[in-house]
């Protein structure tokens, strides 16, 4: 860790955490606030999935369907046109109606193989923007001149990586540039973001292995075949799964590479001062 106590932690004059754990418990909230005090730069690997690595693939999906419509076909086609993605850190939606959900076309489902094709690609996406925190991290510094550096990491970030590997590329190159906190959920938290979803639910990426295992046991266990799926349905079938199933793999990123806050302190930090002070304690707890 680049910081190895509470004390060297509070006098540093730059100092910089990449925030992971299941998305809802408050990773961005505290990212903007730290980014809102105006010394703190703020990197999400969302968005920079979303524009670097995926835009091309999300803009190419717009116009896919673009050119379906006569009339937008040959405006396209004559270049009168220009379609691409409004992705903002608050509006993450672009991304995630490129990834979709699998199952039956009439409810806008994508075929598997499509379906796994968009998972990789969003795999080998957050690795290549995962690895470029610390380009970020020093040019956060040397062209703004930002003291400080929060990356905001996705809630899948502990299926591209092997938190148990000491040699992990990812976590290695992360390890040394941030302090990697662990925003830690409840039994409730997790039965509130459950809730959530099932009224809202949304693509996400999986690890291949879980997501494989997962569509077997789906068309099995309800006997359907692929094209009969609901997407929805198949979606929030999974998501109680994933959430079982990375809780483990945060724990191992939290004890072998940084330290753990819990998603109720991190609910009542409402100032810069107040986020310091609750790693600090981690650090100490850690110690």
């Amino acid at each position: 860790m680049i910081y190895q106590s509470a004390e060297e932690w509070l006098g540093s004059e730059e100092k910089r955490v990449l925030l992971f754990g299941m998305s809802g418990l408050g990773k961005t909230h505290v990212s903007k606030l730290l980014r809102d005090s105006g010394n703190w730069f703020h990197y999400s690997i969302d968005y920079r999935i979303g524009t670097r690595y995926m835009g091309e693939h999300i803009a190419d999906n717009f116009k896919r369907e673009a050119m379906k419509v006569p009339l937008l076909r040959e405006l396209l086609m004559t270049d009168s046109v220009h379609i691409t993605s409004n992705i903002r850190f608050d509006n993450l939606a672009p991304l995630s109606t490129y990834l979709g959900k699998p199952g039956n076309p009439a409810k806008g489902g994508l075929p598997f193989a499509e379906y796994m094709l968009r998972q990789d690609q969003h795999r080998v996406a957050e690795i290549a923007s995962l690895l470029d925190t610390a380009h970020f991290a020093e040019r956060a510094k040397s062209l703004y001149g930002y003291p400080h550096f929060v990356c905001d990491s996705g809630g899948s970030i502990c299926e591209v990586v092997e938190p148990e590997n000491p040699d992990d590329p990812v976590l290695t190159s992360l390890s040394r540039v941030a302090l990697m906190v662990w925003i830690e959920g409840t039994e409730a938290h997790t039965a509130d973001l459950i809730r959530r979803f099932d009224k809202a639910p949304k693509p996400m990426y999986y690890q291949p292995e879980f997501l494989h295992a997962a569509w077997e046991e789906y068309l099995s266990e309800n006997r359907l075949s692929e094209a009969e799926v609901d997407p929805d349905a198949f979606v929030r079938w999974t998501y109680a799964r994933a959430l079982a199933h990375r809780q483990p793999r945060y724990r191992a990123m939290a004890e072998n590479w940084g330290v753990t806050v819990s998603a109720h302190d991190i609910a009542d930090v409402n100032s810069v001062e107040g986020f310091i002070a609750l790693v600090a304690r981690a650090l100490e707890a850690r110690c």
